[in-house]
């Protein structure tokens, strides 16, 4: 089956990847390379697992050509980091909206048989209960939220209208090697260069899920039966506390554990209802969210 990967060179798309060309799937990678890395995909790009191109999702032309052939399409490109997302707001609204309507045209005019599109957790903003369930209220509080809300209408609409199969995914916060500018990775570089960990408010309590399982849902979106949205995340939730003393425990590290005032648009707690999760997608919680934490440690140099 041919399937293209939106955002395929970067960090979740990468291992997605991985396990697409380890099935035999025929793999399209496009990626502009403001966030992802050849390194992630050149041994599949070198033994002709992956076509790659190298474009923007925000030209349709460019999106036309990829959708070729493709009988399903994971939609992971995006500016997907929240302080990114609020620096460049432009950038962020002409990717993650504009990017995805035309992710989502170019995909109905090819036939294309499924969409599988990469939402967040930023979409509820500050939930009223915990755990959050997928039909809790959407309340984005920042700009990468908004996005990614306004990317799941027009997957609805695009579904209504045409009849292009979406199902939406979101994402807890997703952690593993490849990553980088988010808590994890940054935090374990800081540590293992003596320097503070910084954390602002301290109150956050937050909902890791290893990238494996993010990718072993994304397999599963691709032949689930299309009940509406489904939180991916490990059910439990993390003090970020926590999590910093376990990295200094991990890396040995004498650093300091700094509190910061808290940034008015950060999301403080987020546990997702992983009901979903079993049902259509037929994955389970791994226990232990950070259980896999060590093996960050090969992600930890700081990105170039």
């Amino acid at each position: 089956m041919r399937v293209l990967v939106t955002g395929g060179a970067g960090f979740i798309g990468s291992h997605l990847v991985d396990a697409l060309v380890a099935q035999g799937d025929d793999v399209v990678v496009l990626d502009n390379f403001k966030r992802g890395r050849h390194e992630h995909i050149d041994d599949h790009v070198r033994s002709g697992g992956v076509r790659l191109i190298t474009g923007d999702i925000r030209d349709e032309e460019t999106v036309a050509g990829a959708m070729d052939g493709a009988e399903l399409v994971y939609h992971l490109a995006a500016q997907s980091n929240v302080m990114g997302a609020v620096e460049d707001m432009d950038y962020s609204f002409s990717t993650n909206v504009v990017g995805t309507y035309i992710v989502l045209k170019c995909a109905a005019a090819a036939g294309v048989r499924r969409v599988v599109f990469s939402s967040s957790r930023e979409v509820y903003g500050d939930p009223n209960e915990i755990p959050v369930r997928e039909d809790a209220p959407l309340v984005a509080k920042n700009p990468y939220g908004a996005s990614k809300l306004a990317g799941e209408a027009y997957c609805r609409v695009w579904q209504e209208t045409t009849g292009l199969d979406c199902i939406v995914l979101r994402f807890a916060n997703v952690y593993g090697p490849r990553d980088r500018d988010r808590v994890i990775p940054r935090w374990l570089t800081r540590a293992s260069e003596g320097d503070a960990l910084e954390v602002y408010g301290g109150h956050q309590v937050i909902d890791f899920v290893w990238v494996g399982q993010a990718v072993r849902a994304l397999l599963a979106a691709a032949t689930c039966v299309n009940g509406g949205p489904v939180n991916v995340g490990s059910g439990a939730g993390t003090p970020i506390i926590d999590l910093g003393e376990r990295i200094l425990a991990l890396t040995n590290a004498r650093s300091e554990l700094r509190v910061l005032p808290p940034r008015s648009i950060e999301v403080v707690r987020f546990v997702a209802d992983v009901s979903r999760m079993r049902s259509v997608l037929g994955i389970e919680p791994e226990g232990d969210p950070l259980a896999q934490l060590p093996q960050t440690k090969r992600a930890v140099a700081p990105a170039p």
